[in-house]
């Protein structure tokens, strides 16, 4: 996973286990907690910790990905301001910290009901949970899923003995966790990049309103790291390294506008969706989608992988504009039989003579120059209606 600043200050806040994964003394944290009963297959447990015994048992785990492209990870980069205030506000006369840390800690702890009557009152039992202290090189048995920018603030605080109110379940599946994540974030203002690409990770529904994104998030997965797909290495992730977002010109949000149109019910890719079980034929999807960027990239290879500044094509109104000509153009050929890539170029020579990607003014748009189109509806909608039209033009007289 790739290490960052923060990533760095949390690592020298955090108190390092002397001897043996002891913390002052002791090599397992032990704590008073109530379990609540809210399902039988991961009960909650609420108890406490002090900054310096949480730091020491739970990581913050970060959107990132490994060599291999799998995502790494599901929290949001740090809010400095934010973390700041808090920070500030621990190290006052007397803070109060009433929110809990959230944790998701693997089958490493434990949790033992005490014995006794009255240990339990049919919501909660009582109990003693145990959390291991990692020795130096093994990863810590808690993940922080809310409360990064809190937990950052804990680590900078002068006080470490402060006591930190906690939740925490218990899983060793990073997609209960992930799923846990957005659940929890999902009324927070969790920018649109990292709730699309954490859903092409999380297979059960997250609600309603988020649930029928998920196949577009899946294929931009797809597109930006398989190596086959034109779109290779050009879309910006949120999980991206540094250097490689600065390589990447498409933003995924723009792309994912792209394929939720040509999902929809009068889009090309639609009658490969099954719309009562959600179900969908990706299989052919992925084949349609490669064929027609790949005669895109081919076709117009002066304006191909290009940042927006220098292409249109790769400006979101340029693709948002192509994606409704893939509508009209594969659509038409999706039935036909032979569909290759050679076949989409063809199509596509129809509109070359009026595209001004690079350079030049689009004269059937009023003159307008190349670099003036912007990702507005009025610009978005005259260049679709523009491409459509000449491509429909074009084969009525081929006709």
């Amino acid at each position: 996973m790739r290490t960052t600043n923060q990533d760095v200050e949390l690592a020298t806040k955090q108190p390092r286990p002397s001897i043996g994964g002891q913390l002052n003394g002791a090599t397992v944290v032990e704590r008073r907690a109530t379990k609540l009963a809210q399902n039988s297959k991961m009960p909650l447990f609420q108890f406490a910790l002090t900054s310096e015994e949480m730091l020491a048992v739970a990581d913050v785990s970060r959107l990132s990905r490994d060599d291999t492209g799998k995502l790494l990870g599901y929290q949001r980069p740090e809010v400095k301001k934010h973390v700041q205030d808090i920070t500030d506000y621990l190290n006052s006369e007397s803070p109060l910290f009433p929110h809990p840390i959230i944790i998701a800690f693997s089958s490493r702890v434990s949790f033992a009901k005490s014995r006794g009557p009255n240990v339990q009152d049919g919501v909660s039992s009582a109990g003693t949970i145990k959390i291991p202290i990692p020795v130096a090189g093994d990863t810590k048995p808690g993940w922080i899923v809310d409360g990064q920018q809190r937990a950052l603030a804990l680590s900078r605080a002068k006080r470490q003995d402060f006591p930190v109110p906690v939740c925490a379940f218990i899983t060793d599946d990073v997609e209960v966790q992930r799923e846990q994540f957005m659940r929890i974030n999902n009324s927070h203002p969790l920018r649109q990049g990292i709730i699309s690409e954490l859903l092409a990770e999380v297979s059960v529904p997250i609600s309603a309103r988020t649930s029928p994104r998920k196949l577009p998030s899946e294929l931009i997965n797809l597109l930006a790291f398989r190596e086959k797909s034109p779109f290779a290495g050009l879309i910006k992730r949120e999980s991206l390294p540094l250097e490689a977002k600065k390589r990447a010109v498409v933003t995924d949000t723009a792309l994912e506008k792209v394929l939720r149109e040509n999902l929809g019910t009068s889009g090309c890719l639609f009658p490969f969706r099954n719309v009562a079980t959600g179900e969908a034929d990706v299989d052919r999807i992925w084949n349609i989608l490669i064929t027609y960027w790949t005669a895109v990239k081919n076709t117009f290879p002066e304006a191909w992988g290009n940042p927006p500044t220098e292409s249109r094509l790769m400006h979101s109104a340029g693709l948002l504009a192509m994606g409704k000509l893939m509508d009209r153009i594969m659509g038409r050929l999706s039935g036909a039989e032979g569909l290759s890539i050679s076949r989409v170029e063809k199509e596509l020579q129809l509109i070359v003579p009026i595209c001004r990607w690079t350079k030049g003014k689009w004269e059937s748009l009023g003159g307008i120059p190349w670099n003036e189109l912007q990702n507005v509806p009025r610009h978005v909608s005259a260049l679709s209606n523009l491409l459509v039209r000449a491509y429909i033009e074009a084969t009525t007289r081929a006709e």
